[in-house]
């Protein structure tokens, strides 16, 4: 089967771009399930209830989230009322949602694992013991884990400690495509960094001349506005074997046009 993740959804112009053409991107490279990250779909960051909705109904089969994932109120509702968007395991458990989820796609069972990772990040358990507690309970074919993290080499570690475990790890956050898709020697596939789909002439999806003024100015106090302009698309695609839930071909994804 094919899997597609896409990188971190920035603001209006990256799910417009999302809601407008995943259709066509799932037909033309014949994509049998999609992931997404959606911490930052919302213009102030986070989500709500009508953008997770939308995603999925345009074809983003799970989301999940990171370390903004309650940074709108709309998001407790859709984490309460949608089953399709998880948010990180290893946050507090009194905290609205869940983890992870298993979809039945009939003929193979697709699982999905949100962490967030605790290098230079919020306060979160430890992502390394939340990965191994839900790989013991789920029931799955096919299982793939979004490591929300400040540092590449967490991801990377992450990456090599579920290596045979699971059919792929994805690192989102950074908004920083990296050219490191592999199949890791046990048949995981990886990349340490999806990338954003969202404004790239900006810096991380923002506006250029804010976090300019925002680094030579230290101290002073700035609204971060989403930057408009050409939207690129960034995500990985993982071929599987269903039947032994190995990655057996990883495809980095970037484009503005399909």
């Amino acid at each position: 089967m094919r899997v597609l993740a896409i990188g971190d959804i920035v603001a209006e112009p990256g799910r417009e771009f999302v809601y407008r053409n995943l259709n066509r991107i799932r037909d033309q490279y014949k994509i049998d399930f999609c992931i997404a990250n959606g911490e930052n779909a919302a213009d102030s960051n986070g989500i709500t209830y009508e953008i997770a909705k939308t995603l999925y109904e345009r074809g983003v089969d799970v989301i999940t989230m990171g370390n903004h994932t309650f940074a709108n109120k709309g998001a407790e509702r859709a984490l309460e009322e949608l089953p399709y968007i998880i948010r990180p395991l290893n946050l507090p458990p009194e905290m609205e949602g869940v983890g992870y989820l298993v979809t039945d796609l009939g003929n193979v069972k697709v699982g999905v694992i949100n962490l967030l990772g605790r290098v230079n990040m919020n306060p979160a358990d430890c992502p390394f013991r939340a990965a191994e507690k839900a790989l013991s309970k789920m029931d799955a074919d096919v299982i793939f884990v979004d490591i929300h993290a400040e540092a590449t080499s967490e991801r990377i570690a992450m990456g090599h400690f579920l290596d045979g475990k699971v059919s792929g790890v994805f690192g989102t956050h950074t908004h920083v495509q990296t050219a490191d898709e592999r199949i890791l020697p046990g048949g995981t596939g990886f990349i340490a960094d999806l990338g954003m789909t969202g404004v790239e002439d900006s810096v991380l999806g923002v506006k250029k001349d804010i976090i300019l003024s925002f680094f030579q100015n230290p101290g002073k106090r700035y609204r971060f506005e989403k930057a408009e302009g050409e939207v690129f698309f960034h995500g990985c695609i993982f071929e599987v074997d269903i039947t032994t839930g190995k990655t057996t071909g990883v495809e980095r994804l970037r484009f503005s046009k399909i």
